[in-house]
């Protein structure tokens, strides 16, 4: 679909992404930047795969609004160690060609909610226009 219609477009990632503290821990460990990068490196590499499955063709031109939803399979993890994760995610959509870039001309704001299930853990991720901005949602 290609025009102005208010049309929404949905990532959805299955399990767990790091969060700010497992990061950090490997960071400080034995072999820390290579294992950090290894880590952002992984779940990047999960999160494309899903990018290229659930929003081939989609690249939007203009600023946009991203929402996340956190669920977690349970209450564990402090929802700033978990919203840490939208770096992987942002990072992946740039390089797979659906934003142009992250920066500030890029996203407008993004949002963030959290949830519970403990037997399907994800993080859902809806992308809009922010007024105006051009999409292509195919």
């Amino acid at each position: 679909m290609k025009g102005s219609e208010d049309l929404r477009c949905k990532l959805t990632i299955p399990g767990l992404l790091p969060g700010l503290n497992e990061y950090i821990d490997a960071e400080r460990g034995k072999k820390g930047k290579y294992k950090a990068a290894s880590m952002k490196k992984q779940a990047e590499h999960v999160i494309g795969f899903m990018i290229k499955s659930q929003l081939r063709g989609v690249k939007f031109t203009g600023p946009v609004v991203i929402h996340y939803t956190w669920v977690e399979p349970n209450r564990k993890r402090d929802k700033d160690n978990i919203a840490f994760a939208k770096k992987f995610i942002q990072d992946s959509l740039v390089h797979m060609g659906v934003l142009e870039n992250d920066g500030w001309k890029h996203i407008e704001y993004f949002t963030d909610s959290f949830g519970v299930d403990p037997k399907d853990p994800r993080v859902e991720v809806v992308i809009e226009d922010y007024e105006g901005g051009k999409k292509q949602c195919q």
